[in-house]
C-alpha cells in the first residue's frame, strides 16, 4: 500500500522556529484572513470526532499548514467551535478526500463508525484515544488493536494519545514533544512521522501495532519516576517528626510535667524538614560514591551495577529536588517563628526573668557569632540548592552541554553539601558533647543526619588523591585490571580532565 502526499516535504522544509511557536487563539486566527482561509493546494487531513482534543487537533493542524476537515454528527452546532479554516460536516463527507484521518471518539464509539467501512477502505485512521485505567485492565486488545479489528482494509496508526489538548494548541514548547508511533506499515509510521515532525513534534517510533497497549498505558502512570523518592521522603518525615516530639515534647512532658504539645503544628515540623532535607541531599550523591567506589573494586566500567544501585542513580533527581521542597518549607518556617505567640511570651518571660535578676545587658559574644554563621551558611545552602534546583529541569538542562551541567550538578551539588553540613555542624557547636541535650537517652537529631554526609565528604575528599583519581580515571576511560593491554593517560590529563564521581 503506497501513500503519496507530495506537498508535504514542502511544509518539512519550514523554519524550525516557526513550527514550535505557539498557536495563536481562535480569536486571533479569524481575525487574520491569511490564517482564517486555508490554501486550496494544502494537504488535507480528516478529523472523525468533535470534542476538545479534536479542536485543538484541528488548531494546531490548520497553524502546521494542514486542510482540515472535520466530521461531525452535528455539524451545524459544532462549526462554531473550530477555526473558519476547518471545514465541519457531517462524518459521510468529510472522509471522503483525505487519506489520513484521525479518529478522535472513545472506543465505545468506534462502532458507530462501522457504516463508513468501505469509505474508510485503504486509509490511514490514527487512533487518538486513551482508555481509562479500569478499561485497561478490562480489555485484552488496546484501542487501536480494536480499530483495526473493525476496519480490516485500513491501516490503523497509534499517536498524539500521550500529548493534551492544552499542549497542542499552547505549542510543544510547552510540552512534551515527544510522539510514540506504532503501526504494522512502515510507511503508514513514516507518513504520520512527517506529519507530527510538521507539527512540530517529535516522533518516536515505538514498533508495531503490538506496542499500542504500551502506549495507551503511558498517560495512565502518575509521576512513575517520583514514586519511590516520595515514599522515601515520606518515611523519612515520619521518622524524623517521631524522633523530635520524644525529644521535645514527650520528654518534657513525661519528666518535667511541661505541655508542650503546641510545638506539634510548626516547631516540631520546622526541626523535622532540615532533617529530611539534608538527608535526602547526601542520598542524591550517596550511589555515585558507591559507584565509584565499586568500579575501583572491580577495576573496570563493564560490569553492571547492582540493580538497587542502577535505579538508586535513576532516581537522583527526584530525590534532589525534595531535598529542595524540604529546604525551601524549612526557610519558610524559620520566618514564621517569631510570629507565634508562645515566641512572644517567651520573649516577655525572658525580659522579667532579666529585670527580677537585676541583669541590664545580655550578651553571649560566642552565641551571637555562632548564631550569624550559622544562618549566613544556611542562607547560601539554601541559594546553591536552588541553582541545581533549576538547572535540572529539562527546559534549562536542555541548553547546557555536558560540562556545564556536570558542573552544576557534581561540583556545585558537592558545594551544597558541604555548606549544608557546616551550617549543621554550626547549628549543633557544643551541643553533642553536653549531657543535657541526651533526652531519654537520645542523642540529638543534628548527629544522627549528619553520619551519611560525612561518609561521603570523606570519600570525595579520598577520591581526589593521585592514586585513586588517576586509576578511576584510567577506569572509566576503558582500563580494565586483568586486561593485558596497557593503558596509561596523557600526561596532561590529570591536570586537564575533570572527573565526575557522582
Amino acid at each position: 500500500m503506497e501513500f503519496d502526499f507530495p506537498l508535504w516535504p514542502e511544509l518539512l522544509n519550514k523554519m524550525p522556529g516557526e513550527m514550535d511557536k505557539p498557536l495563536i487563539s481562535r480569536r486571533l486566527v479569524d481575525s487574520d484572513s491569511s490564517l482564517a482561509e486555508a490554501s486550496n493546494e494544502a494537504p488535507k487531513v480528516g478529523i472523525l470526532g468533535s470534542g476538545d482534543f479534536a479542536r485543538s487537533l484541528a488548531i494546531r493542524l490548520v497553524g502546521s499548514g494542514f486542510s482540515v476537515v472535520v466530521g461531525s454528527r452535528n455539524p451545524k452546532r459544532m462549526v462554531g467551535l473550530f477555526p473558519s479554516a476547518a471545514q465541519v460536516t457531517f462524518q459521510a463527507e468529510a472522509i471522503g478526500s483525505p487519506e489520513v484521518i484521525f479518529v478522535a471518539t472513545f472506543r465505545e464509539h468506534y462502532s458507530s463508525l462501522c457504516g463508513l467501512s468501505d469509505q474508510l477502505a485503504g486509509k490511514i485512521l490514527v487512533d487518538v484515544s486513551n482508555p481509562t485505567e479500569q478499561e485497561h485492565l478490562q480489555h485484552r486488545k488496546s484501542n487501536a488493536e480494536y480499530l483495526a479489528s473493525l476496519f480490516p482494509t485500513c491501516t490503523v496508526v497509534k499517536a498524539f494519545n500521550v500529548i493534551s489538548a492544552w499542549t497542542l494548541q499552547a505549542g510543544p514548547r510547552d510540552g512534551n514533544r515527544q510522539v510514540p508511533i506504532c503501526s504494522d506499515q512502515p510507511e503508514a509510521k513514516r507518513v504520520v512521522s512527517e506529519l507530527a515532525h510538521t507539527m512540530g513534534f517529535m516522533p518516536v517510533d515505538m514498533g508495531s501495532l503490538a506496542s499500542a497497549r504500551e502506549v495507551e498505558a503511558m498517560p495512565l502512570h502518575l509521576l512513575p519516576s517520583w514514586k519511590v523518592p516520595t515514599i522515601l521522603a515520606l518515611w523519612l518525615f515520619l521518622f524524623f517528626y517521631a524522633y523530635n516530639f520524644i525529644r521535645d515534647v514527650l520528654q518534657p512532658y513525661v519528666q518535667e510535667g511541661k505541655n508542650k504539645f503546641y510545638k506539634l503544628p510548626l516547631s516540631v515540623v520546622n526541626t523535622t524538614l532540615p532533617c529530611v532535607a539534608y538527608v535526602l541531599l547526601s542520598l542524591v550523591y550517596l550511589p555515585g560514591t558507591l559507584a565509584a567506589t565499586l568500579q575501583l573494586w572491580r577495576g573496570t566500567k563493564y560490569r553492571r551495577f547492582p540493580d538497587w544501585l542502577d535505579h538508586w542513580l535513576q532516581h537522583r533527581k527526584q530525590i534532589g529536588l525534595l531535598s529542595f521542597f524540604c529546604a525551601a518549607l524549612h526557610a519558610i518556617y524559620s520566618v514564621c517563628l517569631p510570629v507565634r505567640l508562645s515566641y512572644r511570651y517567651d520573649l516577655v518571660n525572658l525580659a522579667v526573668k532579666q529585670v527580677l535578676t537585676n541583669k541590664s545587658h545580655l550578651w553571649v559574644e560566642e552565641n551571637v557569632w555562632r548564631m550569624e554563621i550559622y544562618l549566613s551558611l544556611g542562607v547560601l545552602a539554601l541559594g546553591t540548592l536552588s541553582l541545581l534546583a533549576v538547572t535540572s529541569l529539562p527546559s534549562i538542562a536542555n541548553s547546557l552541554n555536558w560540562r556545564e551541567f556536570s558542573f552544576f550538578q557534581s561540583t556545585l551539588g558537592f558545594v551544597a553539601l558541604v555548606l549544608s553540613t557546616l551550617h549543621t555542624l554550626t547549628y549543633g557547636w557544643t551541643r553533642a558533647f553536653e549531657e543535657s541535650r541526651y533526652k531519654f537517652y537520645l542523642p540529638p537529631t543534628f548527629t544522627l543526619t549528619l553520619l551519611v554526609p560525612c561518609v561521603i565528604i570523606l570519600a570525595k575528599i579520598l577520591f581526589f588523591l593521585p592514586c585513586l583519581s588517576h586509576r578511576l580515571s584510567k577506569i572509566r576511560r576503558g582500563w580494565e585490571k586483568d586486561n593485558a593491554v596497557k593503558f596509561t593517560l596523557p600526561m596532561d590529563h590529570a591536570s586537564t580532565q575533570k572527573t565526575s564521581h557522582v
